[in-house]
């Protein structure tokens, strides 16, 4: 999918219904290839709704409509040649509460592999290798190489989203995005994590919809604040908190609603 240019995601006039509520509305934005970009906004703005349009997730539900365009790293994902399968190959998802599957480590991270493949069986080897790279990676390999054959959801819940994110990077996502990732997770939990981000940041294009503002200035290079389906404000993160050009963002920030 890949095409030369600075911007992994663009958004142009994007608008989305659930039925007769719209969530989105008029939505034009651009991500940058490489960084972390945070959105953020009150319950109930359209923040989580935007992040699924990016893999196409809301179309599950045949009362979504939208209209407007979307390009991925210079595709538009909406063009009829677009395969949904592969799109959510390049354009992996972390969910809130981490969602390892009921097997091994091993298995959860081989698991996209194994049914991706255009071949009908993965050597061992490659499967070997494409575990320890991807442990490597979001930093569990040291704790875990003894441990493949535990079963997922005994890890801690911190293992277990490093893990959901491990189980993504086999199949070469170019963006991840993260819904809301650390809200299970305690303190540790969340430096772990936000850490882990660090590492993947220029890589990957990560896109985080978070509810803690800390965390939003810690983690992201720039910041999206949305209200009531539209973006309000986007701008490089320390500008948006420090030197907020709408007053709504700067309502917002301080605390006085959401």
């Amino acid at each position: 999918m890949r095409e030369n240019g600075r911007n992994a995601i663009v958004t142009r006039g994007l608008s989305l219904w659930y039925g007769s509520f719209q969530a989105l509305i008029d939505v034009s934005i651009e991500v940058k290839e490489g960084q972390i970009t945070s959105l953020i906004g009150p319950s109930g703005c359209g923040k989580t709704t935007l992040l699924r349009c990016f893999n196409r997730v809301n179309e599950r539900y045949d009362y979504v409509r939208t209209s407007g365009g979307i390009e991925i790293l210079g595709k538009n994902i909406y063009d009829s040649d677009v395969s949904l399968v592969e799109l959510r190959k390049a354009v992996g998802m972390v969910f809130q509460r981490p969602n390892p599957l009921p097997v091994s480590v091993y298995e959860n991270v081989v698991f996209g592999l194994r049914i991706h493949s255009k071949r009908r069986e993965l050597k061992r080897s490659e499967l070997d290798t494409a575990v320890e790279k991807a442990l490597t990676e979001v930093g569990l390999w040291k704790d875990l190489k003894d441990r493949l054959d535990a079963r997922a959801t005994s890890l801690q819940l911190e293992q277990q989203q490093k893990l959901c994110i491990a189980r993504l990077l086999p199949l070469k996502p170019e963006v991840i995005l993260m819904d809301e990732p650390c809200s299970a997770l305690d303190v540790e939990g969340t430096r772990a994590i936000e850490e882990q981000m660090f590492e993947l940041k220029g890589r990957y294009t990560i896109v985080i919809v978070t509810h803690n503002m800390s965390q939003a200035r810690r983690a992201s290079d720039e910041s999206i604040f949305m209200l009531m389906g539209r973006v309000v404000e986007h701008a490089k993160t320390e500008d948006l908190f420090l030197n907020p050009r709408n007053p709504k963002t700067l309502e917002y920030i301080e605390g006085r609603y959401g």
